[in-house]
Order: C-alpha cells, then sequence, then structure tokens
C-alpha cells in the first residue's frame, strides 16, 4: 500500500495526517500556536512558528506509521494547504524572512486602500484580477510595508505565501500555486492566469517580486532534501506537491469541483464560497483558480473576519463559571454547556441580535472599521441569550455573503456542506440551517482541509486520477433541516441585520478613531 502526508497550516495550529490510496488515515498530529497581534488590527506570523509546527507534525505521523509498520518508502509525496498568507513572507537574496508574514486577517492597509484608490484605476483592477481593493488583500499590505517598513521593502527579492516558503525549505524549490497568487488580489491576472504587469506597473510594485514559477496545486514543486529525509522520517527525494489556499483545498477535501456546489468552512474565520468559471469583482467577493482544473473553474467567496474567534472571545471574556465547570466534567468543554443553555432560548433571542464584526469585515461590506455590537438588549436577556446570539450573528454574516453571492453565480445546489470546527456544534448547524434555508451537510471525518491536501498529494503523485479526486476521500451526512417557523424568524431578523450596518457605521468609524 502507498501513503501520502497532508499539511494544513492554520492561523492557530498546524494538522498533518498521513492516509493511505483510498484516504483512509492512519496517523495524524496537530501543533497549536497563535499569531502575533501587536496592535489593534494587527495580525502577524513569522514563518518559523509555521516551519516548526509542520516538522512536528510530519515527524509524528511518521513515527506512527513507524510503529505500524509503514515504511518511509510507502511514503510517496506531500502537499501543503496553508491559511491565506496575506502579504506573503517578504524574503532576501537567500530566501531568509525579513519580516512577519501581514496575515488574512491583519488590517493595518487602510491609508494604502485610500492611495490606490486616488491613484489606481480600480474599475481596471477588478476587471484583470476578479477582486476588489481592500486591507484584506495582500498587495495593500505590500504596499504598508513598503510605505511603513522602507528598509525591508529595499531588502525584499520575493513575497512568498506560506505553502510556497515551506515547499521551498523542504526541497529548494520556490514555486507559487495560481489559488494562493490570485487571492493576493491586484497583482494576479484572473484570465490569463499569471502575474499582470499592468496592475503591478499601477501599483509601483515591482515584477521581479513576484516568484517566476507558477504551479498548479497539485504540481509538484520539488523533491525533498536530503538534510530532512531522517528528522522527518521520509525518503530523500519524495516528491512535494505545491497545494494551496485552505478554504479551497477544504472545499476539494467536501468533494466539491462541479459549478454551484457551495461550502462553509467555519473556523477562527468564515469563508463561504461556490465553483464557477467566470467572475465580477462588483459582486464583492474573492475570487482565485480552483485547486483542481485551476485553468477553467474558479473558487469565489466570501468571508467573515471572524466566526469561531467571536466564540471564543465571548467565552473566555463572559463564561468563567462555565469555563471552571467544564473542568471537572469528562469531556471539560465550556461550549457544550454553554450550547445546552443557549438551546433552550428561542430563535431569535428574544430580539437580540449580535454584529461579529470584532476584526473589522471582509465581505459584503468590506470595512476595517467595522466593530462588532449587541442590539436591541434589556433586562431579560442573559448570558445564554447573547452565547446564541453570538452563534446566529455568525449565521447572518454567512447568509450576507451566500446572497451576495447569489448575484454572480448561475445557481447553487440545494444544499450546503460546512466544515470546520463549528460543524462539531449540532445547535450551530441547525442555526446555519434556519437562517440560510438550507439543509445542512458535515463532513464525518475531521480533518478536511488536511485531508484535501493529501488528496492534491496522491494527485500530483499519480495514485489517483481526477475522477478520483473529483470524487473525494470523505462521506457526507446530513446534520439538520431548515425549520419552517424558525426560518420565518430569521428571515425577518436578516433584514434588520442587514440594516444595522449602513446605519452605526459613522458610528463605529468615530468610535475606533477615539
Amino acid at each position: 500500500m502507498d501513503y501520502v502526508i497532508g499539511i494544513d497550516i492554520g492561523t492557530q495550529s498546524t494538522k498533518a495526517v498521513l492516509a493511505d490510496g483510498n484516504g483512509a488515515i492512519v496517523a495524524q498530529h496537530a501543533s497549536s500556536y497563535r499569531p502575533d497581534t501587536p496592535k489593534p488590527l494587527w495580525a502577524e506570523q513569522w514563518p518559523s512558528v509555521w516551519f516548526d509546527a509542520v516538522r512536528e507534525c510530519i515527524a509524528a505521523c511518521t513515527r506512527e506509521a513507524r510503529a505500524n509498520g509503514i515504511d518511509a518508502r510507502a511514503i510517496k509525496g506531500l502537499a501543503i494547504s496553508s491559511l491565506y498568507g496575506g502579504s506573503g513572507v517578504p524574503v532576501d537574496e537567500q530566501m531568509r524572512p525579513l519580516h512577519p508574514c501581514l496575515i488574512w486577517m491583519d488590517r493595518r492597509a487602510t491609508e494604502q486602500v485610500e492611495w490606490v484608490r486616488r491613484n489606481v484605476d480600480v474599475e481596471r483592477l477588478g476587471a484583470i484580477t476578479g477582486n476588489g481593493v481592500d486591507s484584506y488583500y495582500g498587495f495593500t499590505k505590500m504596499l504598508w510595508l513598503r510605505d511603513h517598513a522602507p528598509e525591508v521593502w529595499a531588502k525584499t527579492r520575493y513575497f512568498v505565501p506560506p505553502n510556497a516558503y515551506v515547499a521551498f525549505r523542504l526541497t529548494g524549490e520556490l514555486a507559487v500555486d495560481h489559488s494562493s497568487a490570485g487571492n493576493i488580489g491586484g497583482v494576479y491576472d484572473v484570465a490569463r492566469r499569471t502575474w499582470s504587469d499592468e496592475t503591478l506597473s499601477m501599483l509601483g510594485i515591482a515584477r521581479e517580486m513576484m516568484p517566476q514559477r507558477l504551479v498548479e496545486s497539485s504540481e509538484i514543486v520539488g523533491g525533498l532534501l536530503a538534510e530532512w529525509a531522517d528528522p522527518l522520517g521520509l525518503e530523500t527525494g519524495m516528491p512535494v506537491v505545491a497545494g494551496g489556499v485552505d478554504a479551497a483545498i477544504a472545499t476539494l477535501a467536501a468533494g466539491v469541483t462541479r459549478p454551484g456546489q457551495h461550502v462553509a468552512m467555519i473556523g477562527t474565520s468564515m469563508c463561504w464560497g461556490y465553483i464557477n468559471q467566470t467572475v465580477d469583482a462588483q459582486h464583492g467577493l474573492v475570487s482565485m483558480p480552483y485547486v483542481v482544473n485551476g485553468r477553467r473553474d474558479l473558487y469565489v467567496f466570501g468571508g467573515a473576519s471572524c466566526a469561531g474567534a467571536c466564540v471564543a472571545w465571548y467565552r473566555d471574556q463572559f463564561c468563567q463559571a462555565e469555563i471552571e465547570a467544564a473542568r471537572g466534567l469528562a469531556h471539560g468543554d465550556a461550549h457544550r454547556l454553554l450550547e445546552t443553555s443557549a438551546a433552550q432560548i428561542p430563535a431569535g433571542c428574544d430580539g437580540a441580535l449580535f454584529l461579529p464584526y470584532l476584526m473589522g469585515e471582509r465581505s459584503p461590506i468590506w470595512d476595517p472599521q467595522a466593530s462588532g455590537a449587541f442590539i436591541g438588549l434589556n433586562l431579560t436577556h442573559t448570558r445564554a441569550h447573547l452565547y446564541r446570539a453570538v452563534l446566529e450573528g455568525v449565521a447572518l454574516a454567512l447568509q450576507h455573503n451566500i446572497e451576495a453571492g447569489q448575484r454572480g453565480a448561475s445557481s447553487l445546489d440545494e444544499r450546503l456542506i460546512v466544515v470546520g470546527g463549528a460543524a462539531h456544534s449540532d445547535l450551530w448547524m441547525q442555526i446555519i440551517a434556519d437562517v440560510t434555508g438550507y439543509p445542512v451537510f458535515t463532513i464525518e471525518q475531521e480533518v478536511e482541509a488536511a485531508i484535501g491536501a493529501a488528496l492534491l498529494a496522491a494527485l500530483g503523485v499519480g495514485l489517483v486520477n481526477e475522477d478520483v479526486a473529483a470524487r473525494g476521500w470523505v462521506t457526507l451526512r446530513e446534520h439538520a433541516r431548515p425549520e419552517p417557523s424558525r426560518r420565518a424568524v430569521y428571515a425577518r431578523q436578516f433584514e434588520v441585520y442587514k440594516g444595522l450596518y449602513p446605519a452605526l457605521r459613522e458610528s463605529m468609524h468615530q468610535l475606533r478613531a477615539e
């Protein structure tokens, strides 16, 4: 039997799985960390954190494999899924990192966004790239480094996405997959599937700062260097496959390969996306080549800056009693206690509503200065009401993106697939079904992007063909169906939700300026 490794580098942890040629997981490991947030709206990570976690996870998987009689020669390749790396890692001529990577959740580049809007033909930029202008995008973060870290800019040879940086460390070969390149935004020509000389010139970013080799997500970047073979328990020369952006790879893991299929990935943040073959930046979503059939298909998605991060924030700040109580229980999970209470609260939380804009917001409002809010509170509301309101607020943000996406999609499937940590919550899945009106399906396995990366590795080294990749390796199950009376409550609440940001926008901005 032959095996492959899938790696998923996330914002707060890295996971790796070792799977056989049929997708059965035989070993897995995770390593946790946190992004650095030195100032409000800043979020950055040194790439050494990712690489150390990748090494730990691979080595742990291969140790378990050897204990089960699996020889290193049977492991035929690995692929790398990673968080959206924003600016990418600025590296010098020797590929040494010069500055932390400004990751997806970093929103510091507000001045650069305004500069682009004043000095660049934004309509032309959108036509070429299929994307808009916001501090989410990597190209605005690059401009922030140009303006605020000129000593870094002067020494920067390349900006390298996280998965490409790790692949370089493993192989000595530099290549960027098309999904990661497209997600940078304003520097990639989505029709021609290459860097855009025209937009790079408009932005004042040298073409030479973009790595020259662009590859498909299932393409082999290079072979494993001899220096890593023994520490990682792998064979020298083992192929390393490019991989791509985690949201797209998690979507692949769910067996999504045809237009109209749509998936919500809900972890620290939320991404909802679908497969399409055309894109219009005016719809306010993000687009990039998909991780399979990337010359033809696009992954189009919208995202909330905070999803699970809102739930964790509420738990940590206001639920110490549940945290302490959970320590004495076998499962040790405060969320179970919180959900038991929240499940007793009616849909709509007796008029309480939460805006989940704790790190600004991405699509469809694109406002880094948006801020979170509880609306409609009165003396009858409890912590259970507010916990449920947080879950409902993220579901309403998801519906906001689905509504925007429906303007560009020819059609959407009659079911919604949800992946990520939120899929463990029966209450949250029911809320999402009731808010969106879609039956919600989830993956029985627990390592979505990592198993998607393993599938890409198997495709890249020839263990599976494109038909197998299109079907995926996971099993979907129906988790929740919309209930008509709750659906009606949420339909009314959604209209209120959409009106709140325009009504509060000026006040939000004034408070941010204090």
